[in-house]
């Protein structure tokens, strides 16, 4: 997989856009289960990472991952920006240059890892986990472009009636059952965004 300057540009537009455009679904989602501020922090996010360019598209793949997720971290409050940004530092620092696909799936892993240790949680706790574990099951399986956003899209929607055992929605026990995780979608979009610019099938 190579991005050239033109591509990443396009990658962190297409990325912005998804959050930017679906910021009040996000808000909808955690005014239910939160405490409301997940689009807009998202949104104030990802416009912070638009202000960026053009310098950073300029900057290697790795570098631009690792500076977008600096942003976020710095930009989003709550749980969201530490999360989601570890998550793209992490895969900026285990990234070549060019990566193949092998090197994708062991970056996406090193960085859910660290998702994992930074909110100590895991997988099955209504958290952006069950969104990116089960899509880096399909990523690592082979699956296409097409089959990894249908994952993302449909693991966002098996959140529904999972109960919250971590975050601000786990003090609502089982009130939080039959709400789709705010944070599972906003991973779900950003996915759905990203496999739309990155070339799986032309570079295995």
């Amino acid at each position: 997989m190579s991005l050239d300057r033109v591509a990443r540009e396009r990658l962190v537009r297409a990325l912005a856009a998804a959050v930017i455009e679906h910021a009040d679904e996000l808000t909808s989602l955690d005014q239910a289960i939160g405490d409301g501020d997940h689009g807009l922090n998202m949104k104030r996010g990802f416009e912070a990472v638009l202000a960026a360019l053009p310098d950073l598209a300029d900057k290697s793949l790795p570098d631009m991952l690792k500076a977008i997720g600096m942003t976020l971290v710095m930009k989003v409050g709550g749980a969201s920006g530490p999360l989601v940004g570890t998550f793209f530092m992490e895969l900026g620092k285990a990234l070549p240059e060019q990566p193949s696909r092998p090197d994708l799936v062991a970056a996406t892993d090193k960085a859910i890892e660290a998702v994992k240790a930074r909110g100590r949680s895991e997988a099955g706790q209504k958290t952006l986990l069950d969104v990116l574990v089960p899509v880096h099951v399909v990523l690592a399986g082979g699956g296409d472009a097409r089959a990894i956003a249908a994952e993302a899209a449909q693991a966002a929607d098996r959140t529904t009636p999972m109960l919250a055992i971590r975050g601000r929605a786990s003090f609502l026990g089982e009130r939080s059952i039959g709400h789709m995780d705010p944070g599972s979608r906003s991973a779900s979009l950003l996915i759905g965004a990203a496999v739309e610019i990155l070339e799986f099938e032309v570079n295995p």
